[in-house]
This record gives C-alpha cells, sequence and structure tokens, in this order.
C-alpha cells in the first residue's frame, strides 16, 4: 500500500517511513527539506516541495494514483520557539495544512494519520492522562495542534475523511538500524544537551524548575522510543478500519489516541536513567522554568492497545542506548 508521508525526511517522519517499508508498505515523501535531511530519502519515493503547493500535491497524485493515506508529519515542533515567533508557527501548522487536506480530499485521499501532540492536554492530578482528559493547550504549538484537530473533526464530519490522530508524547531514540535519528544541529534533544555538558562543551544541564508539583518537583514527561512510534503509524494504517468499527465516539470520522510509553518519567528520573547509560556524572542546576512550560504528563494507553494493537515496547534505558549510538554514528560521519 502507498501512503503520502509529508515531513518524511526529519527525524520522526523518515524513521516512520522506514517501519512503512519494513511493514510493507511504501512511502511516498514530501518534504521541503528546510529541516530534513535528503540522506534520510535516499532510497525512498521523494518530492522536495512544501505542503501548502498544490501543483505538487496534483503531481504526486497524478503520478500515484494508488496512495490510499496521509501521514501527516510536517510542522513545526519547538514549544519557546513558537511563543516567540507565532506567527510562523499558525502559518506552517495550521493554514498550510488546511489547504493541503482539502487538496488531497480534492484528489479523492480520505483516510488521515495525523501527528498530533499531548502539549494540549490540561494538567491532571496525578499526571496520567486519557484521550478524555481536559485540554487546555498553552502555547502556540499546542494550540496548533488543537485547532488542527478540530479543523480535522469537521472536514471528517462534511467530507467523509476520515482521520486517525495520534497524540504524541516524547519520542527519543533512534532507528535501531540507525538508518535515521534525530538531526545533528538539533538544539531541542535532551540527549544531545546532556552529551555537551560529560562532553565538556558546556558547564552544566539547567533543570528549568523544580517546584512543578511532581513527586521531586521537575517536569514530568512520557518518553516514547521514536521506534515504537513509528510503528504505532504502521499499526494505524494496518488496523484503520478495525479502529473505526471499535470506536466508540461522538465525532463522525474521527478518533484521537495517545502514543506514548504509558511510563512518567521526571526530568531528574531521566538524568539518573541517562548516567547509568553512559557511567558518567552530569553536572545539573535548577534554572528558572521556560516560557509555555507545562508540568506535564503521562500516557494513558488503554485506548491505543484496544484500536490499534498496540503498545511500547522498548524501555527509556534502550531509548537512551539508542539514541547515542546515532551520535556516534554522526559523529562518525560528520
Amino acid at each position: 500500500m502507498k501512503v503520502l508521508v509529508t515531513g518524511g525526511a526529519g527525524y520522526i517522519g523518515s524513521t516512520i517511513c522506514s517501519a512503512l517499508s519494513d511493514g510493507g508498505h511504501t512511502p511516498v515523501v514530501l518534504d521541503s527539506l528546510v529541516t530534513g535531511r535528503d540522506d534520510f530519502v535516499k532510497d525512498k519515493i521523494f518530492y522536495q516541495g512544501d505542503i501548502g503547493d498544490t501543483h505538487m500535491l496534483k503531481r504526486i497524485a497524478a503520478e500515484h494514483g494508488d496512495i490510499e493515506f496521509i501521514i501527516h508529519c510536517a510542522e513545526r515542533a519547538a514549544v519557546d520557539q513558537s511563543v516567540a515567533s507565532p506567527y510562523d508557527y499558525y502559518v506552517a501548522n495550521v493554514v498550510k495544512s488546511i489547504e493541503m487536506f482539502k487538496t488531497i480530499y480534492e484528489l479523492g485521499i480520505k483516510k488521515v494519520i495525523y501527528c498530533s501532540s499531548a502539549s494540549l492536554y490540561e494538567d491532571v492530578p496525578g499526571y496520567m492522562v486519557t484521550e478524555a482528559s481536559p485540554v487546555n493547550p498553552r502555547s502556540p504549538y499546542a494550540r496548533t495542534k488543537y485547532i488542527m484537530e478540530m479543523i480535522l473533526r469537521d472536514f471528517c464530519s462534511a467530507y467523509g475523511m476520515r482521520c486517525i490522530a495520534l497524540r504524541y508524547f516524547n519520542p527519543i531514540g533512534a532507528d535501531p538500524q540507525l538508518r535515521s535519528g534525530i538531526q545533528p544541529k538539533n538544539p531541542f534533544s535532551i540527549v544531545k544537551n546532556l552529551l555537551r555538558i560529560i562532553n565538556g562543551e558546556e558547564r552544566a544541564f539547567v533543570i528549568h524548575g523544580n517546584d512543578w508539583g511532581t513527586r521531586d518537583g521537575t517536569c514530568i514527561r512520557d518518553y516514547v522510543h521514536v521506534w515504537d512510534l513509528a510503528l504505532a503509524h504502521v499499526k494505524a494504517v494496518d488496523n484503520f478500519e478495525r479502529a473505526f468499527a471499535q470506536a466508540v465516539t461522538r465525532d463522525k470520522g474521527f478518533i484521537t489516541i495517545n502514543i506514548g510509553s504509558g511510563v512518567g518519567t521526571t526530568v531528574r528520573e531521566f538524568l539518573f536513567a541517562f548516567e547509568n547509560a553512559t557511567q558518567e556524572k552530569v553536572n545539573a542546576v535548577v534554572g528558572e522554568r521556560r516560557p509555555g512550560d507545562v508540568a506535564g504528563a503521562y500516557a494513558n494507553i488503554s485506548r491505543a492497545r484496544a484500536l490499534l494493537e498496540w503498545e511500547s515496547r522498548m524501555r527509556l534505558e534502550e531509548a537512551i542506548i539508542d539514541a547515542l549510538r546515532w551520535e556516534e554514528k554522526s559523529g562518525r560521519e560528520g
């Protein structure tokens, strides 16, 4: 089966493409390469272009009329950048996405897997969230994801499209076969930030706040191995009809599903796991909270198990080790 993957030359998108290929599907990649890497798609069907380019989308559909799904990964995704530059985020993540979905609907592609975010959830007691938990997107980035979910609900209701919105938690690690990983200059990788400390490139790792109300005062996150995350998309493709047959939802043609490890990890706990994996001590200091930050959450993944037959299989330590292996490979090659 052919699947159009937007942003398929990026960290997450390229890993999804590898998982699709391993699962017997054919990814067709559309990526602008603004942040993606062409070496991540060297063995894929690849089109360099913008998701807002209607002519490019029509060309792809004309040349691959058997595309059944679109997996929409292309986005801007840094919370603090979105606070500083909200216009760029609303254009990239909302305006262009609306036009893209309108075009692909007109081209007959009506099965959508949308890459959403757990950042739209409200803080809840205990920090574990289900898909029915209250939402309160507190950054422009998070609001773009929530807005697109609402738009896709309306598109599905009005136009006969169907969409599974996968609400990502925090992907880390790399493709275990090291076909792709996080970009060398990506400043938002916690593993990269910690490596800079033990390599002597920076003095200390900054913990942004220690008064969050969690069990040790530091933010809590759900870290999911990027390969497990990628496999969730394959399961969503393979079990698409099953999911809609079994889902109980008031939204016609639209389902939200949490994709995380199901385990909450605080910043201090992550530091401990990293130190165990590297056998290195990290110098850490407490700093101020960052704009747009939230205490955090971790996923209840019962719906993913029930509808997609998916759950996270790889432990946090495995994700850290794969991230370190990718860093070592990238250093040798770059």
